[in-house]
């Protein structure tokens, strides 16, 4: 790939996960919390009540840190980091909410190619750090 297209794919994984810990910050009393609707009520009520806001709060920082690393020092370590925070969101978004997949937005069914993309640039690094 050549260095402009892999600069292009970066910054729209740039744009993606700056924009998404905004959005999850500003929408903290909102969509944010819509996403986590399928937690147990134990989790989200009485002592636990700070736990839906801590949960939006550390996947908004994740996402920060993913989208400035990716800014800043991109490379293989970013690339590898990003992936596996967004499969673990992933994860966690299907365990918390599953009907998420059905969504006309798509709010985790973009993870499909953000991965593809995420992938193909560590293959791309991979061979760029193995040309003579």
């Amino acid at each position: 790939m050549n260095h402009a297209s892999a600069r292009l794919l970066r910054a729209s994984l740039v744009i993606v996960w700056l924009a998404t810990a905004l959005v999850s910050v500003w929408e903290l009393h909102g969509q944010s919390r819509e996403l986590l609707a399928g937690l147990p009520t134990a989790w989200t009520e009485g002592n636990t009540s700070w736990l839906p806001t801590a949960i939006i709060l550390a996947g908004a920082a994740a996402d920060a840190v993913l989208g400035l690393w990716l800014a800043l020092r991109p490379g293989r370590k970013a690339y590898g980091a990003a992936l596996m925070v967004m499969l673990a969101m992933t994860l966690l978004a299907t365990a918390i909410h599953p009907a998420w997949w059905l969504h006309p937005f798509g709010p985790l069914t973009k993870n499909l190619p953000i991965a593809a993309i995420l992938w193909v640039l560590l293959q791309d690094e991979a061979t760029s750090l193995q040309k003579p």
